[in-house]
């Protein structure tokens, strides 16, 4: 399984380079969705589930205050691809995805 080039990102982890993207989660309001793959091999992606409402921003304007507006930066997608990798994802293995929750900053396995 592997991601469209198209809408992603490109970012090297350590001297391994990967692709990744940022989506609303299509089952579940208030969660974005990262998700990450090797840009050389066609492994395992790893899906990270992260609470926010920045789709709600504008729907529940200008009543804002309680939103979780959280942004996904170049920095967080490195932590998260190292976390994951100390988790055992082996991005050049192929295998059905990984998920995870972050809780704060820190990954934790997400039941499927």
């Amino acid at each position: 399984m592997t991601m469209s080039k198209k809408g992603t990102r490109r970012i090297v982890v350590g001297q391994e380079s990967y692709r990744w993207a940022v989506s609303p989660a299509s089952n579940s309001k208030g969660l974005l969705v990262l998700t990450v793959e090797h840009t050389d091999y066609q492994g395992q992606l790893i899906r990270v589930y992260i609470e926010s409402d920045r789709n709600e921003y504008w729907l529940e304007f200008p009543k804002v205050e309680k939103l979780t507006a959280r942004a996904i930066k170049p920095a967080d997608v490195s932590e998260i691809i190292s976390q994951a990798v100390s988790f055992g994802w082996d991005p050049k293995r192929k295998g059905p995805p990984l998920s995870f929750l972050l809780v704060g900053t820190q990954l934790k396995l997400k039941n499927t």
